[in-house]
């Protein structure tokens, strides 16, 4: 086999059976909100409400790690497993997009003191430490080399997204290849 070959075949693998791609996302997920409070603890940036916003979906990528590994690894979860990766990533890209708007002055930039979630899923008064909006929205920190966070997230989001869109149907071209076997 060829080296792109193998490397194909790997991905496929990856994407396809077990559960290191659920452990990636797990990880994923909780190192994206632990990198999110060390910005706002450590480093004393507080989030707005669209931070904040982002911070949920990166918790719901995590969540979707968590829960596929506890799911039987079927065809059907995994398939669930990949629209639910798909939807929180493009969440979260999309909140990172707005950010990255309204940092480069392209945006409306309206932002509230508020969450703005509704009384059934009030996240920030629940669990202010992580969730509570304490900022307006303006800018994002630089995470290296002059890349915002808010240029960080959509990359990341990217990924995910590609991800779940690659490994949908690299998993249902398998199941189809073994059904008509």
């Amino acid at each position: 086999m060829a080296p792109s070959t193998k490397s194909l075949a790997a991905l496929t693998e990856l994407l396809t059976k077990g559960r290191l791609l659920w452990w990636a996302i797990f990880a994923l997920g909780s190192s994206l909100l632990a990198a999110a409070l060390y910005w706002q603890y450590v480093l004393g940036d507080d989030p707005c409400q669209v931070c904040i916003q982002a911070r949920l979906w990166a918790v719901g990528i995590g969540l979707v790690g968590a829960f596929m590994l506890m799911l039987p690894d079927t065809l059907l979860y995994r398939l669930a497993g990949f629209a639910l990766t798909l939807l929180t990533g493009a969440g979260m890209g999309e909140r990172a997009f707005y950010l990255y708007e309204i940092e480069n002055f392209r945006g409306d930039g309206s932002c509230e003191f508020t969450l703005g979630m509704p009384s059934w899923f009030a996240v920030d008064q629940w669990f202010p430490a992580l969730f509570e909006v304490r900022n307006i929205c303006s800018y994002t920190p630089e995470i290296a080399f002059g890349v915002s966070m808010a240029e960080a997230l959509i990359g990341i989001a990217a990924v995910v997204c590609v991800l779940a869109l690659l490994g949908s149907g690299l998993l249902i071209k398998s199941a189809l290849a073994t059904k008509t076997d």
